[in-house]
């Protein structure tokens, strides 16, 4: 069975280029535009790995992390952070929060990959 991914970022054009590396690897991808439509998916369906940015309107990545991480059925999903920030005390933060990994944009397409795999196992 494929590994349903979803990605939550403001920006279409990064949407996109998410979509784009992961299914041509062969993951199903679904997109949200902020943290609170990211939850709302999460809470509707089941995946396997969340992709988020961190700063977002209505609700940031951060936030989002956290509010997942207090479901259950949340508790092993790998969470990745895709941001500009590259902070030390942010990543600290993010981990905190129940952040899986962290990669910086822009993204190379292939890590983005490799991440995926990695956390997937498959």
């Amino acid at each position: 069975m494929t590994a349903s991914i979803l990605t939550v970022d403001d920006s279409p054009s990064l949407r996109m280029a998410i979509r784009i590396a992961l299914t041509g690897a062969g993951y199903f991808v679904q997109e949200a535009g902020d943290g609170v439509e990211g939850l709302a998916k999460a809470a509707a369906n089941r995946f396997d790995m969340i992709v988020t940015d961190l700063n977002m309107p209505n609700m940031d990545g951060l936030t989002m992390i956290r509010e997942l991480r207090k479901q259950p059925e949340q508790a092993g999903v790998p969470i990745i952070f895709l941001t500009t920030e590259s902070d030390a005390e942010m990543k600290a933060q993010a981990k905190a929060a129940g952040a899986t990994g962290w990669l910086v944009k822009p993204f190379v397409p292939d890590q983005l990959v490799k991440v995926a795999k990695k956390v997937l196992g498959r």
